[in-house]
């Protein structure tokens, strides 16, 4: 009994008639991922048997599927990259903390600056001229003389801001004694609360002074790099 044959050669009982060697190598190829060839495997087989193209091609094929899945994929090291990227988002954040906590540093020396010119302002003229002095010309020179006492503090450290630490606790005692006696005289009527409005500067001032201290030289100091020796 004489076959059809397929492709360029002549297939063999088993196969299928209709089938080429382009669609048994297709099917052989989808055997081969683990798909469904689309065709029984004795028949593929027996195909391959008879045919030596398909038997050939299906050694090469083979070898090529074993090589692929056993070859190690080279995959870049991306390790110093990933790094460095990290240590560069690191770097930015500390320059925009850094920039930030000079601008307000900077902010805050001016203002302190300003209230010690206005304290002068007010004290320099009483305490030189005898301006603007009560029924008591000796206790208001005493006064101004404390308040340009005052003003010099401050002026000092808006200048230097690291020693604003330093005055701060008697900016702060002072704030509390006047806030203290001012509240004690408006409730014995000794005083009226409009003329103790003027203590409220005391307060501000000593809150730009501990604000001022917070942030001194906090962003230009840089932790010391140790290198032990002997080691990479």
């Amino acid at each position: 009994m004489a076959w059809p044959t397929g492709g360029n050669f002549p297939v063999v009982p088993a196969d299928y008639p209709l089938m080429s060697c382009d669609d048994v190598r297709a099917a052989l190829s989808a055997r081969l991922d683990g798909e469904d060839p689309g065709a029984p495997s004795a028949a593929l087989d027996a195909h391959t048997e008879g045919c030596p193209g398909c038997r050939s091609w299906l050694a090469r094929a083979e070898q090529v599927t074993r090589l692929t899945r056993l070859r190690a994929v080279q995959v870049p090291d991306l390790t110093a990259a990933v790094l460095a990227a990290v240590a560069a988002d690191r770097s930015s954040a500390r320059a925009a903390a850094a920039a930030a906590a000079r601008a307000r540093r900077q902010v805050l020396r001016v203002a302190v600056a300003v209230a010690a010119v206005a304290q002068l302002a007010v004290a320099l003229p009483i305490l030189l001229a005898g301006l603007g002095v009560g029924v008591d010309p000796h206790t208001s020179r005493e006064m101004a003389s404390f308040d340009v006492a005052l003003a010099v503090g401050f002026a000092l450290a808006a200048w230097r801001p690291e020693r604003a630490r330093a005055f701060l606790p008697v900016a702060l005692v002072l704030a509390v004694c006047l806030a203290a006696t001012s509240a004690l005289d408006i409730v014995n009527s000794t005083t009226a609360l409009v003329h103790e409005v003027g203590h409220l500067a005391a307060v501000v001032q000593a809150g730009l002074l501990w604000a001022l201290g917070r942030v001194d030289g906090a962003p230009d100091r840089r932790p010391a790099t140790v290198v032990a020796a002997g080691r990479g």
